[in-house]
């Protein structure tokens, strides 16, 4: 479970990115967080993954505060999720195999688990074919498909996409959105989509919460995106 309790964001004195935020996200959701340039997607994302800090309020994510949390405690909330970006983020020196992999070796996974493990999660995101391919030789939505499959491979609870879409065409876009909600539908992650296109949102009937001004401005399952 994830909730935002009156949280702000303050940058300088009275300079409010995010003001009086109040979510509350439950385990198994899928919901979109939408909203403009400056709307402060950004900031609600730095938050969650703790790369900022709380000015006001409490922000809970299961079993950690992380308004109150230690910096020695970040690496423990952060291996609750799993993470796709925008720039995907690969290491370009290795095979996607391999950037699968390292996800699982910085936990100290063993080599026993990461050989069982990483061809199912490649395999799941459809390039199986491509395991031994460097980042060079794909297409931005397999360079995503391989980010996925790293994101998955903790298995986290929590899976938070930022502009996920963000550097691939419309039909590649598409295929990764159906992916999370496999995701979510199937293996029942909690799956959080921000983003600022509005066609794919509206496609999927799912829970949108729209940001405006560093504000909630609406927050509707099955909605669409407000422009």
């Amino acid at each position: 479970m994830i909730e935002f309790k009156n949280v702000s964001k303050a940058y300088s004195e009275n300079n409010y990115v995010l003001k009086d935020i109040n979510i509350k996200i439950n385990d198994g959701e899928f919901v979109f967080i939408v909203g403009h340039s400056g709307a402060g997607k950004t900031t609600l994302t730095k938050l969650l993954l703790r790369e900022e800090r709380v000015s006001d309020g409490r922000l809970i994510i299961d079993n950690f505060r992380l308004d109150k949390m230690r910096e020695s405690k970040v690496p423990y909330l952060r291996r609750t999720m799993g993470f796709v970006f925008q720039d995907f983020r690969l290491f370009p020196n290795k095979t996607v195999y391999e950037n699968v992999a390292f996800a699982m070796q910085v936990i100290g996974a063993s080599n026993k688990k990461i050989k069982k493990e990483v061809p199912a999660f490649i395999e799941a995101v459809g390039l199986k074919d491509r395991m031994h391919a460097f980042p060079a030789q794909l297409s931005g939505g397999e360079k995503q498909r391989v980010a996925l499959a790293r994101a998955l491979a903790n298995n986290p609870k929590i899976i938070i996409a930022d502009e996920p879409t963000g550097n691939i065409d419309p039909e590649m876009s598409l295929d990764i959105m159906k992916l999370l909600i496999a995701l979510n539908e199937q293996l029942g992650k909690t799956i959080i989509v921000v983003t600022h296109e509005k066609e794919l949102v509206d496609k999927f009937h799912k829970r949108v919460i729209t940001l405006k001004n560093g504000s909630v401005e609406s927050d509707r399952t099955g909605g669409m995106y407000d422009e």
